[in-house]
């Protein structure tokens, strides 16, 4: 059976043009309706993946990433104006899961400077490792090397078994990374994959005016 990879940057919660309201249920409303079995989000605000999990009928890991000062008052003051606050409204990655047991959760901090990037991955019940990674943007060698990080950290996690590193990696060429193999990709955002191959070609989902990134959706298989 094919394992449906769905990979999407939330924007922190913002669509282009501009929108003066949380747009939580809009975003939640869309992730419901696609057909995935675990999607990888980066660039949510950190209140969201509870919210969004319930709406999808998923299990929910999270790890929390840059610009996280003072949550309960960011919240306070940016839930409502997401559009004002922008990136100051925190920011976290999340992994959703139907379908599938979380056997295991482990995040790597990839750097520090000039933000804070990380990798999290989970192990679902047949033993595939899954990956989320949301590269440092503007400068492709920080990129690479966070890209790098996260598959060697994936590649040891896994022990052996097949594994999907997939995300937003900031790099607009096919990404590279040792062990892994290209799957699918759009613009910055790619799946990579050890030990799984493609069932088909990836694609990118219809999301109106959410987000500056159009979600990428791949099925793979062992």
């Amino acid at each position: 059976m094919a394992l449906r990879i769905l990979t999407w940057n939330l924007f922190h919660g913002r669509s282009k043009p501009e929108t003066p309201h949380s747009l939580l249920p809009e975003f939640a409303a869309l992730l419901a309706s696609w057909e995935w079995d675990v999607a990888l989000l980066q660039e949510a605000l950190p209140w969201w993946p509870v919210e969004l999990g319930r709406a999808c009928e998923a299990s929910v890991r999270m790890a929390l990433t840059s610009r996280n000062v003072l949550p309960p008052l960011q919240r306070l003051v940016a839930e409502p104006r997401p559009d004002v606050f922008k990136s100051w409204s925190g920011g976290c990655n999340a992994i959703l899961v139907r379908g599938h047991a979380i056997r295991e959760h482990r995040i790597v901090r990839l750097r520090l400077r000039p933000e804070r990037r990380v990798a999290h991955g989970v192990r679902l019940d047949d033993g595939t490792w899954v990956t989320n990674l949301h590269a440092q943007v503007h400068l492709d060698r920080h990129a690479q090397a966070d890209v790098d990080r996260a598959a060697e950290a994936t590649t040891y996690w896994a022990a052996g078994e097949p594994a999907i590193l997939g995300g937003d990696f900031n790099l607009k060429g096919e990404p590279t990374a040792f062990g892994f193999h290209h799957l699918a990709g759009h613009w910055v955002d790619h799946v990579l994959g050890h030990g799984v191959c493609a069932a088909g070609r990836g694609h990118t989902l219809h999301r109106g005016t959410l987000s500056d990134h159009a979600p990428l959706t791949v099925a793979l298989e062992r």
